[in-house]
């Protein structure tokens, strides 16, 4: 029977939970660098025993770490990334000339066909890529000077590269989200770049329908269909039915179209997640009510997810890379909140269990399926 590994970045250490492909019943791994921020912790789809995570503290700046064994051990990999050619360092900025230096890694996305190959999304704004498994790190530059760089500003979390898709279906086509600065892709491996932001519709920005500038939250797409996509927006949910070049809402009946994740069913293409949060100033759930949305229909229509989940006096958030799916039969989908639960669904969404309670606030969950 197929097991499952849950990986989860929390604000003070990464933990592992395994569990069986029943998932009733789970094993506890941590916390791994305790203490840490684990911004994000992310397994190769190919090779199970490799895992990455992006690890920093405000004193001490950002570290990449590699486990080859499931994450029995660690070992610090690559601490100088190459920015055109000129290594400089990753650490926070302590006054001495660099080429460009950046707060901490959001995102780490590894290749689907290579465990040594892999994209990391930085603060501020850019993407590197390493083909040694994290030891040495370059920079895709066409992104971070293209020409609408000017009009890119921070969102409340930082000017973030935070999700990165490789299309299944052209290893050359990548799509990345950056707050806030939208939707960007690339048909040539990341070496330039176009935004993909018509449709969007911003009341924060001077220009509400500027093609740069939006505040996107997370992109999501399923590998069947690598020409739709799902956005969360910082209002509105969105889709795509022309790889990025056109976008419109589908926001539909949920109670708000305010959050941070969302995410595809493993099987189902036209499945949709999302966690509804009540606004950009309150970042806890409508009513109190922990409630995750699923739409069988692509989006417009929405039913609540309840059962196992706290339906009064509940103020967790839910963050943008707090929400994954394993790729058993029965697709499992899983998130995490700031209060520190870690929940999971193994019946596609219809019932909740908590596989552990009273971690630190969890910052990302990813999955990985294992033979």
């Amino acid at each position: 029977m197929s097991r499952v590994r849950v990986l989860v970045g929390t604000r003070k250490g990464a933990f592992i939970l395994e569990a069986d492909g029943r998932r009733d019943k789970w094993e506890v791994r941590g916390p791994f660098f305790g203490g840490w921020e684990m911004y994000h912790v992310k397994g190769s789809p190919v090779d199970p025993n490799r895992i990455y995570a992006s690890q920093s503290t405000s004193w001490f700046g950002q570290l990449i770490q590699r486990s080859d064994d499931g994450g029995q051990t660690w070992r610090p990999v690559g601490n100088e990334f190459k920015y055109d050619g000129v290594t400089g360092t990753h650490q926070w900025y302590d006054g001495t000339p660099h080429p460009w230096e950046f707060a901490r890694v959001w995102h780490l996305e590894p290749s689907r066909t290579d465990p040594d190959v892999v994209l990391a999304g930085v603060e501020d704004a850019a993407l590197f890529q390493s083909s040694d498994g994290g030891l040495s790190w370059n920079e895709l530059s066409g992104l971070r000077t293209h020409t609408t760089g000017a009009a890119w500003q921070p969102g409340a979390g930082g000017m973030c590269l935070h999700t990165i898709i490789v299309s299944p279906s052209d290893p050359n086509r990548i799509f990345v989200a950056i707050s806030a600065a939208g939707v960007f892709g690339s048909d040539d491996a990341g070496v330039t770049w176009r935004p993909l932001n018509k449709g969007l519709n911003s009341g924060e920005i001077p220009d509400p329908h500027a093609f740069e500038g939006h505040c996107v939250h997370r992109i999501a797409l399923h590998p069947s269909k690598p020409d739709v996509l799902f956005m969360q927006k910082h209002w509105d949910v969105m889709r795509s039915n022309d790889a990025g070049e056109s976008w419109f809402e589908i926001s539909g009946n949920l109670p708000s179209d305010f959050g941070f994740a969302i995410d595809v069913h493993a099987h189902e293409p036209e499945t949709v997640y999302v966690v509804p949060i009540t606004s950009d100033s309150e970042h806890f759930p409508p009513e109190g009510k922990l409630r995750v949305y699923r739409s069988r229909s692509g989006g417009n229509e929405w039913e609540p997810l309840v059962h196992g989940l706290p339906q009064g006096d509940c103020y967790v958030d839910v963050l943008r890379d707090a929400m994954a799916v394993d790729a058993l039969d029965e697709c499992g989908i899983y998130f995490g909140t700031t209060g520190g639960q870690v929940y999971v669904s193994p019946d596609a969404g219809d019932h909740w269990q908590a596989i552990v309670r009273d971690l630190p606030a969890v910052l990302s969950v990813e999955v990985q399926t294992i033979p």
